[in-house]
């Protein structure tokens, strides 16, 4: 009896051996195998399964807008009928300033206009993470003797004038852009706007010194609400046109008289009654929302909707003892 006890024990203990031994050996393999860099992070499964409950492919041409007051950012995704369809809204976790466009190198604010992002404008190897330059200054930019360059869509959450998310928001943002890069599609466009340029809010900011330029702004903004599709914008007269269309053998010099352009002719976007659904359905993603304001000439960070007045819906409110100073 006592061998048989023995015995068992035994064995017992060499299973227990054998089994810490193909334990150890299995975690030197993975700690051995290649890890994947943030930039070649595939889509998540919840990514992938949005993007086919939307009818979605993940190269499918990509659409980029920023709004400066709700802190969010949207990615669109066009389908097969050629207009686009919202993919999702995510929360700008961090901008710098305050509304209206960047002007000069230093003075911390972030872009807004009309810019577009090429594949060599992806940066996998970015101090902040993985970023993509929005472009800044684009032809309208230098027109008007803007200056500053570096302005991002990055990681972090730490802002300098550039639009920060969270990392891991930045990681499938990135991989969107990846994918329809990779699919073939050239450039994408950003369009980076102060707030939502609906009537009222554009009542509201009427006596704002730079209404006039939102107002071309909100051209473009409109023709992406009717139409969904983003709209051609030339540069001449150092202003925007935007919906225009001309040759593409003749370069358009932005600081010169405007050429004779075509407007070309879009339909409304009519929803088939089977995409309804889908066509006006908004993901949002969860996240924080702060700013970077100046505060006697150093950069503080602060919760999303201090120091704005208290219009914007769904703004989170700012908390006692949220307020911290943003060391760079």
């Amino acid at each position: 009896m006592s061998w048989e006890f023995s015995a068992n024990r035994s064995f017992a203990g060499l299973r227990a051996l054998l089994l810490a031994i193909a334990s150890a050996m299995l975690l030197a393999a993975c700690a051995g195998a290649p890890q994947l860099p943030p930039s070649e992070q595939p889509l998540s499964k919840d990514a992938m399964m949005l993007l086919g409950k939307k009818g979605m492919q993940p190269g499918a041409p990509m659409f980029i807008r920023i709004f400066k007051e709700e802190s969010e950012l949207e990615i669109w995704k066009a389908r097969d009928d050629g207009r686009f369809y919202h993919y999702k809204t995510y929360p700008i976790c961090n901008w710098s300033g305050n509304l209206g466009p960047k002007l000069k190198q230093g003075d911390k604010q972030a872009p807004e206009g009309f810019y577009q992002v090429a594949r060599h404008q992806m940066n996998p190897n970015s101090s902040f993470h993985i970023s993509f330059n929005l472009g800044y200054p684009n032809a309208y930019d230098k027109s008007r003797k803007r200056t500053g360059n570096f302005l991002m869509v990055h990681g972090k959450c730490r802002s300098a004038g550039c639009y920060a998310m969270t990392d891991a928001l930045m990681e499938e943002i990135y991989a969107l852009a990846r994918e329809s890069f990779r699919a073939g599609q050239e450039k994408f466009q950003v369009h980076a706007f102060p707030f939502r340029m609906t009537e009222a809010n554009m009542e509201r900011h009427r006596k704002h010194k730079w209404y006039r330029f939102w107002k071309t702004l909100k051209q473009g903004y409109d023709h992406f609400e009717v139409h969904r599709i983003p709209p051609k914008v030339a540069v001449c007269e150092r202003r925007y046109v935007v919906n225009v269309d001309w040759s593409s053998r003749r370069r358009l010099n932005p600081a010169a008289r405007c050429p004779s352009f075509r407007r070309p002719q879009i339909d409304p976007f009519i929803p088939q009654p089977s995409s309804e659904q889908i066509a006006f359905q908004h993901i949002k993603a969860v996240g924080p929302k702060m700013r970077t304001v100046a505060n006697n000439g150093r950069p503080m960070l602060v919760p999303y909707g201090l120091g704005f007045k208290n219009h914007a819906k769904k703004q989170s409110q700012p908390q006692p003892g949220m307020i911290r100073e943003l060391g760079f």
